[in-house]
């Protein structure tokens, strides 16, 4: 995510600078209005937010924050606070009970800042690598309206939403995946050791050979002569691919050809909006402003297509036009889905019909999910008889004529 220095002044007039990650420049607005601030500059900028564009902290090694100590530390918070903990009091015990050194480390810094007479949302955002625009939009919430251990339970169901989706699709793809890296394994062994064996016993026959064949011997060749020029090539070409995906134009081009693939395809699009569905309806329903809940929500989403199309979203509401008509124009959703919004902003509902829509996509990904192997199982068999079809006829047609050559002698 793209990272912004920004300069703002407060209700007392006075400047104040820093950097955030965000979205686009809108969404750094958004969050700068939330925290009381009037933007004054806002440019974008290579280092992160928070932080130089360099590290002597060794980042690299130390590590990281991962999603699941997330998820302890917003249940515990919920557990805490609700019991009727201090905040600092439960935040020591917190960093006493962390296992992940970094989160103990980032659970302490929060602590001095707390000490040293910031808000908590305040204290939570000198980490953006591990709370998101949408945590801190809403922990402020929590702060403003004195409902701070509801929303860490909010956050805390998110989260876990969050996990849950990621764990399936990872399920669902592991046994495609394996089998493609399996036929590839195939295709490298037989090229380098079965094809050369049975090259020596063609070279015998003084015959031209089939076409199949000779096709065959002639990439088995190249493969074995040109292998370090190949494995070369492939690391190259993953860390172009990376790098490519690392910018803003190449990540959102990739997202958007992703979501044409087939079967994969819609099983993304549909997890992106259940995604944005439930984490919108949160924001609504805890008391975020619409326009600044498009925004938290849009960083939810993990597509970047998607998430233009969102904050294409949040510029036609900002321009006074409803939610329905803001839906349609991103062409992202439904018909049943955009009826679903009519229905809500007409009963004022909007919240409730958000949360069923994120609910009716999370199923349809569920169901997709459970017969992705079945989908994908014909594709592969396809796939894998072509290949013992290209084998076959490679190296048993010459034997095949040798044979009938053998019976007519």
């Amino acid at each position: 995510m793209p990272s912004y220095a920004y300069k703002g002044r407060n209700s007392g007039g006075q400047l104040v600078e820093g950097v955030l990650d965000g979205a686009n420049s809108g969404a750094i607005v958004d969050l700068l209005r939330g925290q009381g601030l009037t933007p004054v500059a806002i440019s974008e900028t290579k280092g992160g937010a928070g932080q130089p564009s360099f590290d002597w902290n060794f980042s690299l090694t130390r590590p990281k924050v991962s999603h699941i100590d997330l998820l302890l530390f917003s249940r515990q918070m919920h557990t805490l606070l609700k019991s009727g903990v201090p905040i600092l009091r439960a935040l020591a015990g917190l960093q006493d009970a962390a296992i992940n050194p970094e989160m103990k480390r980032v659970i302490g810094e929060i602590r001095e800042s707390l000490e040293g007479g910031r808000d908590l949302s305040q204290a939570l955002a000198r980490h953006p690598r591990v709370f998101s625009s949408f945590y801190l939009s809403m922990v402020r919430v929590g702060e403003a309206t004195g409902l701070l251990e509801e929303i860490f339970l909010r956050l805390f169901e998110h989260l876990e939403f969050e996990r849950y989706m990621r764990e399936q699709v990872k399920s669902a793809l592991r046994y495609p995946s394996f089998v493609v890296l399996a036929m590839g394994i195939a295709i490298v062994v037989v090229n380098i050791f079965v094809i050369p064996a049975f090259a020596k016993v063609f070279a015998g026959f003084g015959a031209e050979l089939p076409l199949m064949t000779r096709i065959l011997l002639n990439f088995s060749e190249f493969m074995i002569a040109s292998w370090p020029l190949l494995l070369a090539a492939a690391a190259g070409g993953a860390l172009a691919f990376r790098a490519w995906i690392g910018t803003a134009g190449g990540r959102y081009a990739w997202d958007r050809l992703s979501l044409k693939f087939p079967i994969a395809g819609k099983i993304l699009h549909k997890a992106a909006l259940s995604r944005f569905a439930r984490s919108f309806s949160l924001g609504i329903r805890s008391g975020v402003p619409v326009m600044q809940a498009l925004s938290n929500s849009a960083q939810t989403v993990d597509n970047s297509f998607v998430e233009r199309a969102i904050e294409g979203m949040r510029e036609h509401v900002e321009r006074g036009e409803s939610l329905l008509r803001a839906s349609i124009s991103s062409g992202i959703f439904t018909p049943i889905v955009l009826q679903m919004v009519a229905v809500g902003e007409e009963s004022g509902a909007v919240d409730e019909m958000m949360d069923e829509i994120g609910d009716m996509y999370r199923q349809e990904v569920e169901y997709e999910l459970k017969t992705l192997s079945q989908q994908i199982e014909p594709i592969l068999i396809v796939m894998l008889g072509v290949m013992v079809l290209i084998l076959a006829l490679g190296i048993f047609l010459p034997m095949w004529d040798l044979g009938k050559v053998a019976l007519k002698r």
